[in-house]
């Protein structure tokens, strides 16, 4: 999916990051990072959260807060398209830690507006109120620090966004979670691991959302039921992410990015205009043809062939990435 060359919200973001880890050893930022990683966004219960300190919030928000923002930024620019001319005029994040979300959200749609992020780690909601002081759309936002679970109420709100929340929660949990933002939101987008697990998680909520009377604008080019077969196969994109020194330390890599995978649904009581196709697969260019594969109205699962005889059209495909609606719409008029 591919996003403006110039975001605000983005840069500012990375502005925020840059001093976190000052005065905090590389090493003592690397260990808390890895061990963060493996139990953080795991089992662990919301309840007992593994953000202890200040120490261990600022490793995990240098490292994790770029890929989770990058990858709620392309969630919520495929459904930006699919609703063109409608902005939310108040935002719920549930689960949001350190805010990444709402920092996307900025970055999806400008203006101010009322945004609240609700977690149960005091420390991440601590540090993510701090990062927000220099970035003016979040300055009033309210960090709230609350239970996700069964439990939970939410306000009314134009948008509820869950991101890499759902696999730190029960089975029973994730549905009364799914249910209260249906219940409390006119648009929900939710943003899982791009693994069979989290595609799992995120067509379980899907498929609550839809029954609720929401209509999916992205990544569905429909709001029937999906048409990959459970086992054989799972929906998910990619966002590139910027690496940090921190991201290189750990990983012992060179390379100045990395790729988030993720797999995604928003969804939204509002009229929708959904792509007419979304690309699912990153494209085969070859001599002469490139290779799409396709989730298609039908619902179906296709692949097309579109060579130099298609004209424009092949110059599209050359340019169109992975995640991107097909044809696009300057193909369409």
């Amino acid at each position: 999916m591919n996003a403006p060359a110039s975001l605000p919200a983005a840069d500012s973001l990375r502005a925020a990051l840059s001093g976190l880890l000052d005065g905090i050893p590389a090493r003592q930022a690397g260990q808390a990072v890895e061990r963060l990683i493996g139990h953080y966004r795991g089992a662990t219960p919301t309840d007992a959260p593994i953000l202890r300190d200040r120490a261990d919030v600022a490793a995990y928000a240098a490292y994790r807060m770029p890929a989770t923002f990058e990858a709620v930024h392309a969630a919520l620019l495929a459904f930006a398209d699919a609703v063109p001319g409608w902005a939310p005029g108040s935002h719920v994040d549930v689960g949001g830690g350190t805010g990444a979300a709402a920092w996307a959200v900025s970055a999806t749609w400008d203006g101010e507006r009322p945004v609240t992020v609700l977690d149960w780690a005091a420390p991440a909601l601590d540090l993510g109120r701090e990062l927000a002081a220099g970035h003016p759309a979040l300055r009033g936002a309210r960090w709230e620090r609350a239970r996700i679970g069964s439990t939970l109420t939410l306000e009314p709100a134009d948008l509820v966004t869950v991101s890499y929340v759902l696999n730190e929660l029960t089975a029973a949990d994730r549905a009364a979670l799914v249910d209260a933002a249906a219940g409390a939101a006119r648009a929900v987008v939710i943003v899982e691991p791009g693994t069979p697990d989290g595609y799992a998680r995120m067509i379980e909520a899907r498929d609550r959302l839809v029954a609720a009377g929401f209509h999916v604008a992205a990544p569905c080019p429909h709001s029937a039921s999906c048409p990959i077969v459970p086992g054989t196969d799972w929906c998910h994109f990619s966002a590139r992410v910027s690496r940090s020194s921190l991201h290189r330390q750990i990983k012992g890599g060179t390379l100045a990015y990395e790729d988030e995978k993720f797999s995604y649904v928003a969804a939204t009581r509002l009229p929708v205009t959904p792509a007419p196709a979304r690309v699912v697969r990153k494209p085969q260019i070859r001599k002469g043809q490139v290779l799409l594969d396709l989730c298609e109205t039908d619902p179906a699962l296709n692949r097309t062939t579109v060579t130099k005889r298609h004209g424009a059209l092949y110059r599209a495909a050359r340019d169109t990435d992975w995640g991107d609606p097909w044809p696009p719409r300057s193909a369409q008029d």
